[in-house]
């Protein structure tokens, strides 16, 4: 499948990525991340292997949209907590350990 990661197309397959990827040892994930095989990789460790280019060279985006083409389980960053309006740090802090204050 013809991919566009930095503005550079590629072809891609996902045997070709599953051998790209054999024995590349995972970076720890921090952000957005793609499942191959039954490793997890950080998106832009992906992107590297795959295309042999810088990681300031494309965005982890591309690499998701590419790798989702193919096939693979892709995650995003993780959703942050939403904040708690009208508490005061203390009943925040009280909330979060499971213990209402009130005040």
């Amino acid at each position: 499948m013809r991919c566009i990661i930095a503005r550079y197309p590629f072809d891609l397959t996902k045997n070709g990525v599953l051998e790209a990827m054999k024995g590349i040892k995972p970076e720890p994930v921090t952000g957005e991340s793609v499942t191959i095989g039954r490793r997890t990789y950080p998106a832009k460790q992906v992107g590297q292997v795959i295309t042999r280019q810088d990681r300031r060279d494309f965005s982890a985006g591309e690499v998701l949209r590419a790798m989702t083409q193919l096939g693979f389980t892709c995650s995003g960053l993780p959703q942050a907590a939403a904040p708690m309006v009208g508490l005061s740090p203390l009943q925040a802090a009280a909330a979060m350990l499971g213990d209402p204050v009130t005040v």
